[in-house]
C-alpha cells in the first residue's frame, strides 16, 4: 500500500521565510536498494524517482570502461565486469577484514577484496584502483544527493539515513563517514523498525496503547522490532503519540542473500553434473549465476516451478534446468527455524507475550518468500499478520517524516520517539594506587545495559588526583572478528585542576565524567570537570551548612540517570587482569536523591573543565585528513565525469549539426529555403567543408578534445549564418514594414487632429498642450522616416532571396522607434491648468431715507470686500475643445 501525501496529517508550513528554506533527505540503504525521500516546502511528499522514474536505485557501483554507473545501469554489468562492479556493500559496511561477516561476503561476491590501513575492508578494481567501502558507498550517497537536488531545485545538505538496530559503533562510524564524504550533513541516523514505526504512526491515531512488532526481512538480517504506541494527553496542544522501542530480536546472518545463495549452489550443481565442468572456476559464469538466483527466487514467490536460462553461461556453453519450490525450501531448511526466532527474541526483551501484541507488521523484500510467511504465520498465527504498510517504502517515509520533525522548517504531527540501545556497553578504568607497590585494579561498570534508552546521559564521579583513561567495550561479542573495545577517552589535566579548585577553598574535589550514548546510537564521553564544593566561612555560608549540607560520596565511582532501562539489569561486573580482580558497584539514586541533585545549584566557580582525548585502538573511524583525501578522489572523479560529459555533448552536437547540414544540401527541392536563400558557392564551399568535418570526426573523433568539436562546429555555423540571416530577414520584413507604416498612419492622424484642437484652443484662449513648433518638428521627423522608408523599400524589391538584404529589419525597427518616441511623448502629454483671475468689487451703497443716512453716517463702514468674478461661459454655437482632467489622454 502506497502511504499517501498524508497532507491533512502532515503540515509541511515553513516557519521561515522562503529565501531560507531548506530541504530534509531520507536515504533507506539497505543491502540490495536503496530508496530516498525528499521534504520540501512546495514538493509533494513522496519516495525520490531516479533518472528512469524507478522509485528503487539498486545498491550497485561499478565501471565500463572507464565509465561510472550507477544504481540499474552499474547492476547489469556485473556479470560482464565482475571485477569492476560493487553490490551489497552495507554487508561488510565497517566490518573488520578477517571478520566472518567478510568471508560471508566474499562467498556470493566476485570483487577482489583487499584490506585497509584501518583493518577493514576495501576493494580493488580491475585496473588496480582501490576504494574503501566507505568511499563506494559515499559515491551511492551523492548520486542520490545529485537526483534530489535536481528536484529540489537547490542545494540539500541534511541527510537523515535508516541503519539496522544491531549495528555496532563501528558500522554506524562508516555510516556516519560515508555521508560526510558525499558533502552530506548527518541529521541522524534512525533504525529501520522505528522509522517504519513512525510512518506507521503518522497516518494512525491511537487511543490505548497498543503493541506491534515490525518484522523486516531484508537481504543481509532479519529484525523483530516490538514498539509500543501510546496516546499522549489528548486535552493539551501537544496530543500525540507516543512511540517507544520496548524490545529487538535479530539474526544478522539470515536474510535475501543466503537465500540466494542456497539458490545459486543448487544451480551450480545442476550445471556441474550436466557438464563435468566447475563453474565456480569461472568468474563471469558465477556472477551471471548470482543474477539468475534471484530471478528464479523471485519467480518460486509466485510459482511452484520455475526455468532457469542462461546462454553463453561459461565456456560457450548454454545452460537451462528446472527448480522446484520444494527442492529451493529442502536446501533452506536449515533457515526455517531462524526466521521465526527474532520475534520471540523481541518478545523476550520486551517481557511480553503474544497475548500483548496486536499486529506483526511485514517489511523487506524477503517478507515475500513463500517459507519465509509460513515461518511468521506459525510463530504468531495468521490473523496478527498484517499487510497494511509498504514493504519496500515504509522506512525511507519515516525516516523522512522523522528527519522533518527534527528540523525548525516544518511543522509535522507530534510523534515522540524513544529508542533502545541493543549492545550492552561497559567502561572499566584503573583504580588509583593505594601504596607505590600496589597492583593496580582494573573497574569495570555496564554503564549502558542492553535496552538503554538512546539520548541517555549518566554522571561518574572519579576521587582521582591525576590523569586516567576510560575504556568503553561492548561486554559481549557482537559478530564473529568484530573487536569487543569500542574507544579509550583520556581525561588529561586533572591534577592542576584539582590544585586550583583547592586554592579557591573547595573541600575533597573529584573528577565528573558525563557518558552519553546518542540519539543516533554513538557511545562517548560528552564532558569531564574538576569539582569541589568551596567552603564558606561567612554566616550565611554556615547557616546553608547547618541546614543543606552536602556529602561527599565513599564509592570509587558513582553515577546518575536518566531515562534508566525498564527492566533491572546486573549494574557491574568484574574485569580480570593479569595479577588480580575486583569489582565495584554502582549504585542507582534513589527517586528522593535524583531530586535533591537536580535541585543543587553548582557554582561556575565550582568547576573547572577538563580535556577529553578519545582514540580508537581496534577500527577507528576515518580522519578528519582521510576523509579529506576521499573527498578529493571523488571530487577528481566527478570533475573527470563532468569533462567527459561535456566532451561527449559536444561530440554529439557536432555530428548531429553535420547530419542536418548534409541533409540541406541533398534537399532536392529548389524552393526549400535553405536553396532559395543560398547562392551555388555557398553550397559547394559548405559541402568541402562538411566533408572535411566527417572525415575529421571519423578519425581523430575518439582522442580530439572539447574544444576542437566546438571549433568545427563554430567554422560551420559561419559559413552558415549569411544564408539564414538571409532567410531571418526574408521572414521579418513584411512584419517590420508594417510596423513602420503603422507608425507614419498613426502619427499623420495625430497631427491632423491635434492641429484642429490647437486653433480652436487659441480662438477660445485656451491653453493647449503642444505648441505649433512641437508639431512641426513631428512632422519633419515623420516626413524624414516616410522619405527614408520609400526609398529603402524600392531598393530592397530587387534584391533576391539569395543575396544580402539593402534594408535591415533592424535598422528598420530603430527608425520607427524614433518615430514612435517623438509622437508618444507629445501624444501623453497632459493639459496645463488654467489661472483664474481675481477681480476686486467695490459695492456701491443703497439709497436711503434721510433719517436712516444721519444714522449710518454715524456708523463707520467696513473695508471693501473683494470677490471672485468667474468667466461666463461661452455660447454654444462657439467652438471651443473640451477640457479634459488630469491624467487622460486625448487625440
Amino acid at each position: 500500500m502506497r502511504v499517501s501525501y498524508c497532507w491533512t496529517l502532515v503540515s509541511l508550513l515553513a516557519l521561515v521565510p522562503q529565501s531560507t528554506l531548506a530541504s530534509v533527505l531520507a536515504i533507506d540503504y539497505g543491502t540490495d536498494w536503496i530508496k530516498a525521500s525528499l521534504m520540501k516546502p512546495g514538493l509533494p511528499f513522496d519516495v525520490l524517482l531516479n533518472k528512469d522514474s524507478k522509485r528503487k536505485i539498486q545498491a550497485s557501483v561499478g565501471w565500463k570502461h572507464g565509465e561510472r554507473l550507477f544504481g540499474g545501469d552499474a547492476a547489469a554489468m556485473a556479470s560482464r565486469f565482475p571485477s569492476d562492479v560493487f553490490t551489497s556493500l552495507k554487508y561488510v559496511e565497517g566490518a573488520p577484514y578477517n571478520s566472518e561477516t567478510v568471508v560471508n561476503y566474499a562467498k556470493f561476491s566476485q570483487s577482489q577484496l583487499v584490506e585497509t590501513s584501518r583493518t577493514t575492508v576495501g576493494l580493488k578494481q580491475s585496473d588496480g584502483r582501490e576504494w574503501s567501502v566507505e568511499e563506494l558507498i559515499a559515491m551511492q550517497f551523492s548520486y542520490v544527493k545529485q537526483l534530489a537536488e535536481e528536484a529540489a531545485g537547490e542545494k540539500v545538505r541534511d541527510v537523515v539515513v535508516t541503519v539496522p538496530p544491531f549495528f555496532s559503533q563501528y558500522e554506524r562510524d562508516a555510516v556516519v563517514d560515508a555521508i560526510e564524504i558525499s558533502g552530506l550533513r548527518t541529521l541522524a541516523l534512525i533504525n529501520d523498525g522505528t522509522a517504519v514505526a513512525v510512518n506507521y504512526a503518522m497516518t494512525r491515531t491511537f487511543t490505548t496503547p497498543e503493541y506491534h512488532i515490525i518484522y523486516d526481512a531484508g537481504a543481509s538480517s532479519i529484525v523483530a522490532t516490538l514498539v509500543s504506541f501510546t496516546p499522549m494527553d489528548a486535552k493539551s496542544a501537544s496530543a500525540g503519540t507516543h512511540i517507544s522501542v520496548a524490545g529487538v530480536g535479530y539474526d544478522r546472518k539470515t536474510g535475501g542473500l543466503e537465500l540466494d545463495n542456497r539458490m545459486r549452489q543448487i544451480l551450480v550443481d545442476m550445471f556441474n553434473a550436466k557438464h563435468k565442468k566447475d563453474i565456480r572456476e569461472d568468474k563471469k559464469g558465477m556472477a551471471k549465476l548470482w543474477k539468475e538466483a534471484g530471478r528464479v527466487k523471485a519467480i518460486l514467490s509466485a510459482n511452484t516451478e520455475a526455468t532457469s536460462s542462461v546462454e553463453s553461461l561459461a565456456w560457450d556453453i548454454d545452460f537451462r534446468s528446472k527448480v522446484t519450490r520444494t527442492a529451493f525450501e529442502s536446501a533452506c531448511s536449515d533457515l526455517k527455524g531462524k526466521f521465526a526466532q527474532p520475534i520471540y527474541d523481541a518478545l523476550n526483551a520486551a517481557g511480553l507475550t503474544l497475548d500483548n501484541i496486536t499486529s506483526v507488521l511485514l517489511v523487506g523484500g524477503t517478507t515475500r518468500t513463500p517459507m519465509v510467511q509460513n515461518a511468521v504465520k506459525a510463530a504468531v498465527g495468521a490473523e496478527k499478520i498484517a499487510l497494511n504498510v509498504n514493504a519496500d517504502e515504509s522506512p525511507v517515509l519515516g525516516a523522512a517524516l522523522y528527519g522533518a520533525s527534527l528540523s525548525r522548517q516544518f511543522k509535522t504531527k507530534n510523534i515522540k520517539v524513544s529508542d533502545i540501545g541493543l549492545h550492552d556497553v561497559e567502561v572499566s578504568y584503573f583504580a588509583a594506587a593505594s601504596t607505590p607497590l600496589s597492583r593496580p585494579r582494573s573497574i569495570t561498570t555496564l554503564i549502558f545495559p542492553s535496552g538503554s534508552k538512546t539520548g541517555t546521559k549518566k554522571t561518574l564521579t572519579f576521587k582521582r588526583k591525576e590523569d586516567f583513561t576510560l575504556f568503553f567495550d561492548y561486554k559481549h561479542l557482537i559478530a564473529p572478528g568484530y573487536p569487543q573495545r569500542i574507544a579509550e577517552s583520556e581525561i588529561t589535566g586533572v591534577a592542576e585542576a584539582l590544585g586550583n579548585l583547592t586554592e579557591r577553598g573547595a573541600v575533597d574535589p573529584v573528577v565528573k565524567a558525563t557518558l552519553m550514548l546518542s540519539e543516533s546510537g554513538f557511545v562517548s564521553v560528552s564532558e569531564a570537570v574538576a569539582y569541589g564544593e568551596i567552603k564558606d566561612d561567612s554566616l550565611t555560608g554556615k547557616l546553608k551548612g547547618l541546614f543543606g549540607g552536602g556529602s561527599s560520596a565513599s564509592e570509587e565511582a558513582t553515577s546518575s540517570s536518566e531515562n534508566t532501562p525498564p527492566r533491572e539489569t546486573e549494574d557491574a561486573s568484574s574485569s580480570e587482569s593479569s595479577t588480580s580482580s575486583s569489582s565495584s558497584v554502582v549504585p542507582s539514586p534513589s527517586a528522593s536523591d535524583a531530586a535533591a541533585e537536580k535541585k543543587k545549584v553548582v557554582s561556575k566557580e565550582d568547576t573547572i573543565k577538563l580535556k577529553v582525548v578519545t582514540t580508537f585502538p581496534t577500527i577507528a573511524p576515518m580522519t578528519v585528513d582521510e576523509k579529506k583525501q576521499a573527498r578529493s578522489r571523488l571530487r577528481a572523479i566527478d570533475l573527470e565525469e563532468a569533462a567527459k560529459n561535456r566532451k561527449d555533448e559536444a561530440r554529439n552536437t557536432l555530428e548531429s549539426y553535420l547530419y542536418r547540414m548534409r541533409d540541406l544540401l541533398d534537399d532536392e527541392n529548389n524552393d526549400a529555403p535553405f536553396k532559395k536563400c543560398s547562392k551555388e558557392s555557398e553550397r559547394a564551399a559548405i559541402a568541402e567543408k562538411l566533408e572535411d568535418s566527417f572525415t575529421w570526426l571519423h578519425d581523430r573523433g575518439d582522442i580530439a578534445e572539447t574544444s576542437q568539436f566546438l571549433d568545427k562546429r563554430i567554422s560551420l555555423e559561419a559559413m552558415e549564418k549569411p544564408i539564414i540571416h538571409r532567410y531571418q530577414e526574408i521572414e521579418a520584413f513584411p512584419q517590420a514594414l508594417n510596423n513602420s507604416q503603422m507608425w507614419n498612419w498613426s502619427t499623420r492622424l495625430f497631427l491632423t487632429e491635434a492641429r484642429q484642437n490647437l486653433t480652436a484652443e487659441f480662438e477660445a484662449d485656451l491653453p493647449s498642450k503642444w505648441t505649433k513648433e512641437e508639431l512641426d518638428g513631428l512632422e519633419k521627423t515623420l516626413k524624414d522616416h516616410e522619405s527614408w522608408l520609400n526609398e529603402w523599400v524600392e531598393k530592397q524589391k530587387s534584391v533576391k532571396p539569395n543575396e544580402n538584404p539593402v534594408i535591415e529589419t533592424t535598422e528598420m525597427k530603430a527608425r520607427a522607434k524614433v518615430l514612435e518616441t517623438s509622437l508618444m511623448r507629445l501624444y501623453k502629454r497632459k493639459v496645463p491648468k488654467s489661472r483664474k483671475p481675481k477681480v476686486n468689487i467695490v459695492a456701491e451703497p443703497e439709497p436711503t431715507a434721510p433719517a436712516e443716512a444721519e444714522a449710518e453716517a454715524e456708523v463707520p463702514q467696513p473695508p471693501p470686500v473683494e470677490e471672485q468674478v468667474v468667466p461666463e461661459k461661452p455660447d454654444q454655437d462657439q467652438t471651443q475643445e473640451p477640457l479634459t482632467k488630469p491624467g487622460h489622454d486625448e487625440l
